[in-house]
This record gives structure tokens, sequence and C-alpha cells, in this order.
């Protein structure tokens, strides 16, 4: 490069704004000196075409870039000298590339070289949303859109690390010098410009990456275990009278109530066809039979399936393309007919039903039609998430999927709004993209990918939902998983749905005239008791030694906490040795013992008794939950301020071949609602049903009956 055109190297972080005329770059550029105390590099052609206009009324011409580049390259670097860690840069030979471009349709080689070549720790792009101030060397406000598009698609082709600023001159500072303070944070942990700008434009808060970073080396505190819950000990087991009594006390109460169905169905079938990926990965048909590789890899999955493949709901489908594409298939050998049917079903370019969400696979099998989640979800709403011939259902999607729900729904709704009476709103959303949590090798350093070598981001599991879970605007939440759906006896489900809701509605109801007592000042010395009663046998709340100790008004504040908060009711289901949680009394680490939903990975196994606690768990969480999320008032509660920000999970996964960690947030049954009443309830296995693997759909409860 010309010398004349050289950066001076520095340590000094560097920041360089960029943007067409009149975008508050020279206001934005002071200001931010004069926060950091520091000095600014002042804009080289001001000057210069001023003097050029006032000694002879000459404007601006091709031959002038050049001069400026070397005139505004050497301001940048007189001012290092004078700079305290931050230099701010009023403009940059970017700018002056681009103008050179769009004003004379050409840069000079030079120019271009070293605009492209000086290097900036961050450029903030000005937007055009500030009013057009006119002097005698600026062009006109017409057209800001398209040069303000310009320059903005000159730094995305230059790879320029950017972050657009907009609003008033206050809020600009604002929000530049605390991007600029957390640069300085990610500079100082190794991080690169653009990791610092991918995380940002993630919408990741950079303490929080430090936070994930911190979790990840040092692990997280596992789950203290007190004792499982049982039929005798935190779970209420009703009778078959019982559970309908509480069902019809839901029906006499809906028609006050807004009712909506959660379903998290955001997952690709991915696992569910896990061993048919593994198989047609590691078979290979020229050199070995079926049977020879069920043996070799003690396969005990395939052969299920393919015994018994003609009772899926899909094999017709998949058995027709196949007829049509080997027109001799009926002839080949078996090994080659149940290998071209693996192959048809999991291929990008026919069924791909591995890339698929699960929502819209087909699930059952009916004499009419083949239905998949998604209707079964319509169908068991109407059933029991309705009121006032209502019903509100809420599907957690990517975005990526949401057309193909959108096209399934499109085709059942008006039959199932038609044969009930009722009308279905469906909505969706979609996980926080700024709850994804930053990927490290077992060394715990950033992992990057092997395409762009950009920093690698996992979602933050489940748990992540609870935002989505706190956007909603209904009394009654029923939460279910997307793929535990059930093709007979759909009377059976309803009717333990609505006995939790039943319960978790005379819970509120009692707790609600307690907190109006309360804020009435009604409560005297001798109510007290029969709260405390109500606590411990209604809502597995124990009071702490000292509460006796207390003065009347801090007793009354104290009941207060405990009450004013949200309320789940959990179905569980006797424990069958599935994977996934269950119901266990926790200690957290303030001594308070309260019934949580726990992961076995939360639990430290290597402890002989908080192993043997686990292993005693007679029953497992199903996802079969009813939530109440408004206070006494009608009024939302924040959820977020009910989680257990400790309770999260560090998981291991592969990733293009090698194992990475990640952090998960706490789960949305689990940390995520650790803060709220929590009441389990015993209901029976055939409330339970979820589909796993393909096998699962070879199941009674999936099978046409």
């Amino acid at each position: 490069m010309e010398k004349n055109l050289r950066q001076q190297k520095t340590n000094i972080i560097k920041i360089a704004l960029f943007g067409p005329e009149s975008t508050g770059k020279t206001t934005l550029a002071k200001q931010l000196a004069d926060y950091y105390k520091t000095d600014w590099v002042p804009e080289f052609a001001r000057d210069y075409l001023q003097e050029k206009w006032e000694e002879n009324q000459h404007i601006c011409i091709a031959d002038d870039m050049l001069p400026i580049a070397y005139g505004q390259t050497a301001l940048e670097n007189e001012k290092l000298s004078t700079a305290k860690k931050y230099l701010f840069c009023d403009t940059n030979l970017m700018v002056t590339k681009v103008f050179s471009e769009m004003y004379y349709g050409f840069c000079d080689p030079l120019l271009n070289k070293a605009a492209l070549e000086h290097e900036y720790d961050l450029f903030f792009l000005t937007d055009i949303d500030v009013p057009w101030e006119k002097d005698d060397i600026r062009d006109t406000p017409n057209g800001r859109e398209t040069v303000f598009s310009v320059f903005k698609q000159s730094l995305i082709d230059t790879n320029k690390p950017f972050i657009t600023l907009s609003g008033d001159k206050e809020s600009r500072l604002i929000k530049a010098s605390s991007i600029i303070d957390d640069l300085a944070i990610a500079k100082h942990h190794g991080f690169s410009s653009a990791d610092f700008v991918y995380i940002y434009n993630k919408g990741i808060p950079f303490a929080t990456i430090l936070k994930q970073l911190d979790i990840l080396k040092n692990g997280i505190t596992k789950s203290n275990l007190v004792s499982t819950a049982t039929i005798t000990n935190g779970i209420l087991s009703l009778s078959e009278v019982e559970f309908e009594e509480k069902s019809s006390f839901f029906d006499s109460q809906k028609s006050n109530l807004k009712i909506k169905k959660f379903v998290p169905a955001s997952g690709a079938a991915t696992r569910m066809f896990k061993f048919l990926r593994t198989f047609l990965n590691d078979f290979n048909i020229e050199k070995e039979t079926i049977n020879a590789y069920i043996n070799r890899k003690k396969d005990k999955e395939l052969p299920i399936f393919i015994v018994a493949m003609e009772k899926l709901p899909f094999f017709e489908a998949v058995y027709l393309k196949l007829k049509e594409i080997y027109t001799d298939f009926d002839t080949l050998d078996r090994d080659y007919k149940n290998y071209y049917f693996i192959k048809l079903l999991l291929s990008a370019d026919h069924f791909d039903f591995a890339n698929k969400p699960k929502a819209v696979l087909p699930f059952h099998k009916y004499k009419t039609h083949i239905a998949n989640p998604l209707e079964e979800h319509l169908n068991e709403c109407v059933h029991y998430a309705s009121s006032n011939q209502v019903s509100n259902l809420h599907f957690t999607v990517t975005e990526a999927h949401q057309n193909l729900f959108e096209q399934a729904v499109e085709l059942v709704k008006e039959k199932v709004e038609k044969d009930s009476g009722i009308r279905i709103n469906i909505n969706y959303s979609y996980q926080n993209k700024a709850t994804d949590s930053i990927a490290v090798d077992l060394e715990n350093n950033p992992v990057r990918d092997n395409k762009h070598n950009a920093l690698v981001f996992r979602p933050g599991g489940h748990g992540a939902l609870i935002e989505n879970l706190n956007e909603l605007e209904s009394d009654i939440i029923f939460i279910k998983n997307i793929d535990n759906v059930i093709q007979n006896h759909i009377e059976k489900i309803t009717l333990y749905k609505k006995a939790l809701a039943g319960i978790l509605i005379e819970i509120q109801q009692k707790v609600f005239s307690y907190l109006k007592a309360i804020e009435k000042q009604e409560i005297k010395d001798n109510n007290i008791d029969e709260i405390i009663r109500f606590l411990s046998d209604k809502l597995n709340i124990e009071m702490s030694n000292d509460f006796n100790k207390f003065t009347f008004e801090n007793k009354i504040s104290k009941i207060k906490e405990l009450l004013d908060r949200p309320i789940r009711v959990c179905g569980m289901v006797k424990n069958e040795g599935e994977p996934g949680g269950g119901p266990f009394w926790v200690m957290n680490n303030k001594g308070i013992v309260s019934l949580q939903i726990v992961e076995a990975s939360q639990v430290d196994v290597s402890n002989k008794k908080q192993h043997n606690i686990l292993n005693e768990a007679t029953h497992f969480n199903p996802v079969d939950l009813v939530c109440g999320i408004k206070n006494y008032k009608n009024n939302k509660f924040d959820l977020m301020q009910f989680t257990d920000q400790n309770a999260g999970f560090i998981v291991e996964k592969n990733f293009e071949g090698k194992m990475v960690k990640s952090y998960e947030l706490p789960g949305l049954w689990n940390g995520a609602m650790a803060n709220w009443i929590t009441v389990f309830v015993a209901v029976p296995l055939i409330t339970f049903n979820p589909v796993k693997t393909v096998n699962d759909l070879l199941k009674a409860a999936h099978q046409p009956q």
C-alpha cells in the first residue's frame, strides 16, 4: 500500500462513523470523544472542499478523491497520539470510496485498495432518521434512502463489522456507549469484532455470553433431592368419581375464562428416525444382508420396524411411490424392498420425514384419512380447551416451518370446527434467538463452524419458551407436547385434562380469596392458622421453623409472598422407565423444600444418596400441565420473575464430527417454573402416549381399534 495511505498500527480501539451526508456522524463522534474523554478525527474533506469553494467557487471533482484520502489518513494517524483507549473517526476511506463510486462511477485503485485494507474495530452506520442540514458543500436530501442502502451494502460486501445507529442524538449516544463498553470487554476476552457483531445481531447481551462461558467452565450446581414425591407424599390421588367431579366443576366455571392450549412444536423429527438414519449410513446392501447388519450392530429397533412397517400410517404412500419409481418393485428381493423403503422415507427428494417437524408427519390411520399431530391437537382442544364456543391454540414453531404448519392446519381446521361447533383461533410464536447459547469444545474454547469460521450457537432448550408463555393473554393454559396425542379414547383424555383444570380453579379461588382479604386487611390472628393449614394440606407448602416468632405484619407479608404466585397443576403418571423428568421434593440454596419436576441430568448420580432417591421415583412427568398465569387482581404475572436461573443444564452434542458443550436454560416445566405454586396429581398412563421413535406409532394408542 502507498505509504501516504497506510494506517499506523495501534492498540487503540478505533470506531468509524459511516453513512451518507447529514446523518449525525460528526455530532456523535464529538459526543463519544467527550464521553470517553479522548480525541476524535474530524472529516478532512470538509475543510478541504470548503477552502476550494471559498477561493474559486470550485466544487468537488474526481481528482479530489485521492488528496482527500491522503489527508484523512494523515489526520487519523496524527490523532492516535492524543487518543486514550478509544479513537472516534468522523469519517474514513470507505466513505470516500463510496462517494467516488456514486458520483464519478469509479474509484482510484490506490483509494480502493486502502479503503478495503483499513481496519476499524467497529463501524457505526448512521441512519437517515435525523433531519437534513444544508451547507455549502452538501448535495441534496433527495434520494437519501437509496444512498443509505448503497452505504449499507458496501459494508456488507466488504465484510466490515458494523452496527446501525438510529434515533435522536441522545439515544444514539446511550446506545453507542453501551455497545462500545461491551466491545471492549469482548476484545479483552479474545473475541473479534466480527464475533461481537454476530453476537449483537442475535440479540444476546454480551454479559450473557460471559455468564454462559463461566457456567460451561465451572459447571452447574446439581439439584438437592430430599425425597421422591409419592402418592402419600406430594402427589394427589383421586378416584374416578372425584376426577369426574373436578371435570364438571371446570365445565361450570369455564364460561368466565379465556382458555388456551400451548403446544411446544418446533422440534424436527430427527430423533424419531435416528436408528433408520444410522442404518442408511452404515449399511451396504452390496456387501451384507439386513439381518447381518442387525446382528453386527445389535440393533433391536430395526427388526421391529421391518416386521411391522405395514401397520405404519405412511406405509401405503411410501409403497405406492416405490412402485412408481421401480416398476419391478414387487419382484425385488426382500432386503432390497426394505432398504429402498427406508431410503425413500428419509430421502430429501421425497418424503424427508427426519427433517420435517413431527407436527406434520402421518401419525394415525383412520378409515377416511391419515391424521397428523396437528389435527389431533385441534381435535383435543375443542374437547377441553374451549369456552363460549371458542378454542385458542398456540404452537411454538421454527420460522422455517411455519408455512408447513399453516398448510396442514388449513386442510383440517374447517372440518374440526364444523364437527364440533367450536371456532378455533390458532397462532404461532418462535423461540427467541436471543436465548441461544454459545457452544464450546471440551476444553471450553468457543467452537467455530467449518464453512464460515463463525461462532456456533445452539438453541437454549425448551426453557426459553417461558418467554413465549409470558406473552400469552389467557386465564387458563393447558400445556402438552406435540407428539403426545392418541388415536382412541379422546373422551378419557378430556376427562383428566378438565379435572386438572378444575383442581387449578378450586385452588385459585381459595388463594385469591385469601389475597383479597389480606389486601382489605380482613385477616385476623385467628385466620392465620387456617391459611397455614391450606398451604400445607393443599399446596404442600410448609412454613419455616421461625414463622411463629414473626410479628403479625411479617406473618401476613410472608403468607402473601407464598400465595401471590403463578399456579400449575401437573399430571403425573406411573414410572415405567421412560426417559425424562420426575416429581421430587427438592431443597434450594436457602434451605427451602418444595415440589419440583427434576430431570436426571440435574442430579449428581455420583452421590449414592441422590442416585438412590432418583431411582426410587414412583412417577414420571408426562408434560401434562394446566397453568394459571394471572393474579388475584386479574393481572398477568411476569413469569420471568418466578424462574430459578441456577437450574439450567449443560448438554453435549455432536457438531461437525466433534463433541461440543452448550448451556440450556432451566427447562420450561423444571427451573423455569421452579417458584410457582405446584400441585402434582396422579393421572392414568393413557394420558401419556409420546412418539419418541417411529416404532412408537406401532403401540396400541396409535393404532386403529
